[in-house]
């Protein structure tokens, strides 16, 4: 019997698209950072990127594969309000589609100790896990958090009023995985001593069982000397004699954890119990809203920090994103959010400490990410868990675009070089393309990028010809080997041993899909559609917080 797996089908699974590696082009009019450090610890190398984002992930798989601590996705939830005139079957199946091949590209990304949390509704969480189960395996299923986003029941609700939304979280490899236990101290450890530290206490005095009388423990019952330097007996409240709960080298190894009281009765000493910030406890898989917060609560965040600009209908608060990053990172790690929304993963993990990325093709990118995280850095945005951090600013970001397409097409339908690419642009390109690392020489003119100390790349859009060549082989030498890419060559492609010469573009047109800018979900004319007019519909090019 051949070998079986279970498996989600759906309509196209078996298409995928072939992603042109992008190079990514910095905007300095958007990127944004303070004028000095705040602390030693502020990170200026966050990433912001404008464009598609599964062509922004294919772009950042070269540098960043297996980088990623913790990626949090808010993905559009496809609540059947897609298309009016298609069955659902089609729009749930192109979901499917366009959610898997962008889980497979955060697979690449993330870091073999790292996790992903991917929040979702009950419109298609379940068919998520299973395409999670395919690609991390179903082993490396964590668990599925439920959070409790709402903070009260709606009351026009047909059958259950839905207070809850799904975050189904996977490791990289479980083995590998560790989770911060959280360090929430319970309130009735309620004082502070002057180191910082949390206690509550305890009377010194023993108290029922057995043991609190000095006829039980006649060891326990001696003198301790009080602030003003009288002597304090354990004495019972029916006036007989009683027992400390220490003994007196006890007393005298711990003294700084008795604490004096002097009431009505005269001085009474207690000893501190402080709490235990080592061990903490595990994170459970409800994130109830008093403790992460609710849609009200994100909504309120995001009116404060945009007076005039039109909110979210559906933002996450601070909290919750605080909550998972607490869990899954330490301050250094690299978060990721290829939905970014309004901002509010890399608004958090800049205030944590966190290195980030964040991803939106959507105009909020400007309207939204741009302002938000500038108020961040400006230390201006004290909402959300600004004060319980402490947060006062500083750090900074790149903003990147995705470049257009390596080649175009000219207006008789013959692939070429896209125009606006200059030199510098090209050459990154096609090391990108074919696994070089940039890294252009200050001396040698042929050395644009090296896969090994001895293997190199050079990129020109010049018509080599033969004595070119020969001259190029010879300055390569015997003991490196260097792959040419130009538009045309006057030779054989084997001529010379160190030298692979091939033409662009045609050496690279079956790699990847070219020209195409957009994977988000748009439909045009599908078969079946009664209006005779072009319907189209945008899912995927606006996530996160929503």
């Amino acid at each position: 019997m051949p070998n079986q797996k279970l498996e989600l089908t759906w309509i196209g699974k078996e298409n995928k698209p072939r992603l042109e590696p992008r190079i990514l082009l910095e905007n300095p009019q958007y990127s944004y950072h303070a004028p000095h450090h705040v602390t030693q610890d502020d990170i200026f190398d966050n990433i912001l990127i404008h464009g598609d984002n599964l062509l922004a992930l294919k772009a950042l798989e070269e540098e960043y594969a297996g980088q990623v601590k913790c990626i949090y996705i808010d993905p559009p939830y496809n609540t059947g309000n897609a298309f009016d005139h298609y069955d659902d079957g089609v729009e749930h199946s192109i979901w499917l589609g366009l959610m898997r091949d962008r889980i497979e590209a955060l697979y690449k990304l993330l870091s073999n100790d790292g996790s992903i949390w991917i929040n979702l509704d009950d419109s298609e969480a379940h068919y998520c896990k299973v395409i999670c189960d395919e690609i991390f395996g179903r082993g490396h299923f964590i668990a599925n958090v439920i959070w409790e986003k709402a903070d009260s029941p709606r009351m026009d609700a047909e059958f259950f009023s839905v207070r809850h939304d799904h975050i189904l979280v996977y490791a990289k490899d479980r083995s590998y995985l560790k989770f911060n236990r959280l360090k929430e101290i319970p309130k009735h450890y309620n004082r502070v001593d002057k180191d910082g530290r949390k206690y509550y206490t305890k009377p010194l005095r023993a108290m029922g069982g057995q043991g609190d009388s000095r006829e039980a423990r006649p060891t326990l019952f001696y003198p301790l000397i009080s602030p003003d330097g009288s002597e304090i007996f354990p004495i019972r409240q029916d006036g007989s004699d009683g027992a400390w709960r220490w003994r007196k080298e006890k007393v005298e190894e711990e003294s700084f954890r008795i604490e004096w009281v002097n009431g009505r009765n005269g001085w009474t000493p207690y000893y501190k119990i402080y709490a235990d910030e080592t061990k903490g406890r595990p994170p459970e898989t409800i994130f109830p809203n008093s403790q992460v917060g609710s849609n009200r609560t994100s909504k309120a965040e995001v009116k404060k920090i945009f007076h005039d600009v039109k909110a979210f209908k559906t933002p996450k608060p601070e909290g919750l994103i605080s909550h998972i990053l607490t869990i899954s990172t330490n301050p250094g790690d690299l978060v990721l959010d290829s939905f970014l929304g309004s901002g509010t993963t890399a608004a958090v993990a800049h205030k944590m400490g966190r290195r980030w990325i964040g991803i939106e093709l959507g105009d909020h990118c400007f309207t939204h990410c741009v302002p938000r995280l500038k108020q961040v850095i400006d230390g201006t945005d004290q909402g959300g868990i600004s004060k319980a951090v402490n947060w006062k600013g500083g750090g900074g970001y790149r903003y990147y675009d995705l470049a257009p397409s390596l080649l175009e097409k000219d207006r008789w339908g013959n692939w070429i070089i896209n125009r606006e690419y200059n030199p510098e642009m090209l050459a990154k390109a096609i090391c990108k393309l074919e696994g070089f690392q940039y890294k252009p020489s200050d001396s040698i003119y042929w050395q644009h990028g090296t896969s090994s100390e001895t293997d190199f790349i050079y990129i020109t859009t010049q018509n080599l010809s033969f004595e070119q060549l020969q001259a190029l082989s010879e300055e390569v030498g015997t003991k490196q080997t260097l792959l040419v890419m130009c538009l045309a060559f006057r030779c054989k492609e084997d001529q010379f041993e160190n030298l692979t010469i091939r033409k662009i573009p045609p050496a690279v047109l079956s790699r990847c899909e070219w020209g195409k800018d957009d994977y988000s979900l748009k439909v045009e004319n599908l078969p079946g559609n009664p209006d005779p007019i072009v319907k189209q519909m945008t899912l995927f090019e606006e996530g996160g917080d929503e």
